[in-house]
């Protein structure tokens, strides 16, 4: 074995995509520089013209983290005291601590086994139960397109309709995903995006958007974004926030931008090397029907969390990258747990003790795939 066959892999390989993508990343940061419009810049306008046209959404509103996106959606509905928000228990916090912030209650769901997605016969069942108990009023559903993949649309939005809930996205993870060949961004009234460094469109911090075909919850989005103002900055309207997207994320993003088809791409050609060198040695993700993912995260299934923990101790040892989304579901979580209601969530538990990430993104080599098959395999 040589020495380059010892290098780490890198889990994210930021500093190698700058490197390819310098020419046009400089060009972009430079041209904020001249102009000096640093809060709310003309590149701010054009990342969500751009972001629209992409989606084949109506509006784009860019704001701060894809959390504060969630949080202004929830604000523009109302969500508060009393109310009752359906999620999935696999996801990350932001999606059940947004409800909290705001006074509501996260109301946790099963997640589907084979392709981790919110379960639509689980999610009746507890709407059902909290309508029975009569404590809380069912608000609002939220999707999560998890990992890359899309959320079972068709069965939420009947869900939605049939009993008078207001159904977001959270597609944080899933920016360029498909579904039934159209890009995601267009499933739910509102759809919101993150940009942290990590996700398959990452900026250089946070950042978020907001995608709808409503030009009226567009406005309030807008409106909330920069302290609930009117048609000018010291007409205040509303309670809002300062989630404002900054101009200089926006130049990164654009520049991105200019390559991610062709990240997309890669990402997709190294799922489907993993695919074909995992197959029978692991179990390799289930792609949600007639959907292409974005891959943000490529996670396969081991018997247990002692043939996990073996695994990645011998991933270590041969410098191959892993991670664990999630270690434990959300109703299991400090910060929740007061606030579940004790149903059973056994899909979520069980994923938590079997899930592992192997390092999926577009500077990744055949080489390196290679070497982390061969890593997994033993």
């Amino acid at each position: 074995m040589s020495s380059s066959d010892n290098r780490p892999i890198a889990f994210l390989d930021l500093a190698a995509q700058q490197k390819r993508i310098e020419p046009v990343l400089r060009q972009r940061l430079e041209a904020v520089l001249a102009h000096c419009r640093f809060v709310m810049g003309p590149e701010v306008g054009e990342l969500e013209e751009r972001l629209a046209a992409w989606c084949g959404a109506r509006e784009c509103v860019g704001v701060s983290s894809g959390t504060d996106a969630l949080q202004i959606v929830m604000m523009a509905e109302g969500i508060g005291r009393g109310d009752a928000v359906f999620l999935p228990a696999f996801t990350y916090t932001a999606t059940a601590e947004v409800p909290l912030v705001l006074g509501a209650t996260p109301v946790f769901v099963d997640v589907d086994p084979k392709t981790f997605q919110i379960d639509p016969s689980h999610l009746r069942s507890r709407i059902q139960a909290v309508k029975a108990a009569g404590k809380l009023r069912p608000k609002a559903i939220v999707g999560v397109d998890l990992f890359g993949q899309p959320a079972p649309w068709p069965e939420l939005r009947a869900i939605a309709a049939e009993e008078g809930l207001f159904l977001m996205a959270d597609c944080a993870q899933s920016f360029g995903a498909e579904l039934a060949g159209k890009p995601l961004g267009c499933e739910a009234t509102a759809t919101t995006l993150s940009f942290f460094p990590s996700k398959p469109l990452g900026g250089y911090g946070d950042g978020g958007a907001i995608l709808t075909d409503d030009p009226e919850r567009a406005a309030l989005y807008r409106s909330l974004r920069t302290h609930g103002e009117g048609t000018s900055r010291y007409e205040v309207l509303r309670t809002g926030m300062n989630g404002r997207l900054d101009t200089l994320q926006a130049a990164v993003l654009l520049a991105k931008l200019e390559s991610f088809k062709d990240e997309l791409a890669r990402r997709d050609a190294v799922a489907a090397q993993y695919d074909a060198g995992l197959a029978g040695c692991v179990q390799v993700p289930v792609r949600v029907a007639d959907s292409r993912s974005a891959w943000a995260i490529y996670a396969i299934l081991l018997k247990d969390a002692a043939e996990r923990d073996a695994l990645q101790t011998r991933l270590k040892d041969k410098s191959v990258p892993s991670a664990i989304y999630y270690p434990l579901p959300l109703h299991k979580q400090p910060a929740y747990r007061d606030h579940h209601d004790g149903a059973a969530l056994p899909v979520s538990e069980d994923l938590a003790q079997r899930i592992l990430a192997l390092p999926i993104h577009p500077e990744l080599t055949n080489e390196d795939v290679a070497r982390v098959i061969a890593a997994v395999r033993g």
